[in-house]
Parts: structure tokens; sequence; C-alpha cells
């Protein structure tokens, strides 16, 4: 990881804070991309550094809207799935990017207006999901770390490939 998360208040702040560093090290892998840049899949994969913002805006507004909060606008239908990690007709990363940090503040709103982080919510049946199957808050927030971690790595590499920028260069790149 190229930064240091900042301090936590207590568990939920600090699940909060890591999960907002993985989201930092997803858009300054876009930072300063063309949009043909965006959408480019120069590895072995067919990954794209805008398919993977929008991949993973639509995961956390599902677990957290869609399976937490149990609002039927975070579902993600079968049908959408051929395009979960590929920008389609109309959609640019500047869109994608801007949702991401309304799916941010969704999350933050969510989490810190809960009881405690033992709220849980029921899987929807899938294939994927044990039947019957319940999960935390605090298990959802520690897979969203967990999930969007691993993309930021992917997105680092899509990123590496296209023009040469690393994930340290691009922290001194958008330091505020």
């Amino acid at each position: 990881m190229p930064i240091l998360v900042r301090t936590e208040t207590d568990e939920r702040d600090g699940l909060l804070a890591f999960l907002d560093a993985q989201r930092g090290a997803i858009r300054r892998a876009a930072h300063g991309l063309s949009e043909a840049q965006a959408v480019a899949t120069p590895s072995a994969s067919s990954l794209s550094v805008a398919g993977l913002v929008k991949h993973v805006a639509r995961c956390e507004r599902f677990w957290i809207v869609g399976i937490l909060a149990g609002d039927e606008r975070g579902r993600i239908k079968p049908a959408d799935w051929a395009d979960e990690h590929r920008l389609t007709e109309g959609e640019t990363l500047a869109g994608w990017l801007k949702e991401y940090e309304a799916v941010a503040t969704e999350t933050e709103e969510i989490i810190r207006g809960l009881p405690s982080l033992e709220v849980d919510a029921p899987l929807p049946v899938a294939p994927w999901f044990p039947p019957n199957s319940r999960r935390t808050a605090r298990w959802i927030l520690l897979h969203l770390i967990e999930e969007v971690a691993r993309h930021a790595g992917h997105a680092d590499i899509v990123r590496e490939t296209i023009d040469g920028r690393t994930a340290f260069e691009l922290v001194d790149a958008t330091k505020h």
C-alpha cells in the first residue's frame, strides 16, 4: 500500500478509513487518463481501469445499499453481469468516478447510521452464496476492503501497462 491510512477513532471508523484508502488507490489509477486509455485493455485480461471503477462502484452499492440496507436500487440483475467490468454506450470514466463518490457517501451514511456492526442482512439466492446465509455489517465492510484492494492492484497493473506510471508516482501526482 503506497499510503498510510488516517488514524481511526473506533472499529467502524477504522473499517471505513481502510475502505476509503482502497477507493483512493482505484481513483489514483484513473488519474489523468484519457477516455481511450481508461477503456484500454492492454494486458492479457479484459480489465480496463474504467471497467474496474465501474465494477467497484457497483459492487459497493450492491453490498451496502442492496444487501445491508435492503434497497432494490443496489441490486445487480443477472442481465447486467456481462457489462459489469466494461463501459457500455454512453458511460464514461468521469461519470463512473462521480458515481463512485456518490456510492462512498451513501456507504458512509448507512454505516454510520447503524446501531452496531453486528447488524446483519440476508444474502440473496445465488449459486455462490450458501442457502439462507446472513452477513454482518462488519463482514460486509471487510469483504469490500478485500474486493476493492484486489481490484486496486489490478488497476495498478493496467495503468502501469498503459503509460508506465506506478502507484507511487500517482500518489505523488495527486497529493493535495
